[in-house]
């Protein structure tokens, strides 16, 4: 009966944010499942130059488990200064 009404007022959420126990058990921080997670109001959040390079790495990332999905975006994340810089890369 949970899980019910769980799934029903899912639906009402504009954003789902999905822990790992695996990676805190890692400590790897924060232990988001990127793949999960995620957002109906994207457009929202971003500026619409770096909405493409956003869709192209949450692709990529669907097909990864979620442990070497974190650890590749902090790895690619510790070469740029800046988020914007890193997100100009992936177009």
């Amino acid at each position: 009966m949970d899980e019910l009404i769980f799934q029903e007022f899912k639906g009402t959420g504009n954003m789902e944010l999905v822990l790992d126990r695996k990676l805190a058990e890692r400590r790897v921080y924060p232990a988001i499942d990127i793949p999960k997670s995620g957002t109906r109001k994207e457009e929202q959040l971003f500026p619409p130059q770096h909405l493409d390079a956003i869709h192209k790495l949450r692709r990529t990332m669907t097909h990864m488990n979620p442990i070497d999905a974190m650890e590749t975006i902090k790895q690619a994340l510790a070469k740029f200064k800046t988020n914007e810089e890193f997100l100009s890369t992936l177009k």
